[in-house]
């Protein structure tokens, strides 16, 4: 299992030759430079830690700057652990890029939900609304708390309540990379990810296989839409 740290940028949308269309998420992948090795005998567990994203010395404190200065590299915004057992293989100070995956691979990816702050039942669990008219006296309430007449001395864990929505981790299985650029730094995964704009991402080999995956079709650059519109220019010609 592989995996590696981006930041989602966005969605947008890319074609192939034939003119199938994809939407996607842009994924910034800056080269991930590992600071640390975790091993079972001194930690207990096996991960590296890898430093995203660089930042001014003077804004680092005094453990950052030990870490990354160990490492060899320049002080770093994010400090994130990835585990896997071809991660293992990675030195300290090594740079890991965003050419780990390929077209056509499929991925998992694991971010944060956005945060809806305090919010009811209706928009927190989907329930339905109570009616408006007729004098009805319930409009937004969150139901009834009995359990059949089991254990009504209490409210039963579980029950679906108001309260703090969102801002948890989520995990997206089974995408698609659309297409993967070393030299821009980016990955192009296939669908919606969770998380707001700007926030950090990790994508890693698939934990569930599926039977079959569907194939993705190679994707034309602004280079390529020029040569493929003169091409057909010519056979209408």
């Amino acid at each position: 299992m592989k995996s590696i740290l981006g930041r989602k940028m966005g969605m947008t949308q890319v074609f192939a030759a034939d003119g199938t269309m994809y939407a996607v998420t842009v994924v910034e992948v800056l080269p991930n430079i590992v600071t640390q090795v975790k091993t079972k005998e001194k930690d207990g567990y096996e991960a590296i830690q890898v430093g995203y994203e660089d930042k001014k010395e003077s804004r680092a404190n005094k453990c950052e700057k030990g870490i990354d200065l160990k490492a060899g590299t320049t002080c770093k915004y994010h400090h994130v652990e990835l585990k896997g057992d071809e991660m293992t293989n990675y030195k300290v100070g090594d740079a890991i890029t965003c050419d780990i995956f390929k077209a056509g691979e499929m991925v998992d990816v694991i971010g944060t939900s956005k945060g809806h702050g305090y919010a009811g039942v209706i928009k927190r669990w989907n329930h339905h609304i109570g009616p408006k008219g007729h004098g009805s006296g319930y409009h937004r309430g969150q139901g009834s708390f009995a359990n059949n007449g089991r254990c009504n001395n209490r409210v039963i864990p579980g029950k679906k309540m108001s309260g703090h929505m969102g801002n948890k981790s989520v995990t997206v299985l089974n995408l698609v990379v659309v297409d993967s650029n070393k030299e821009k730094g980016y990955l192009l995964i296939k669908g919606a990810l969770p998380g707001p704009k700007k926030s950090l991402v990790v994508v890693r080999s698939p934990i569930k296989t599926i039977k079959k995956a569907t194939p993705v079709k190679e994707i034309i650059n602004r280079t390529k839409k020029e040569e493929v519109a003169s091409e057909v220019a010519s056979e209408n010609n």
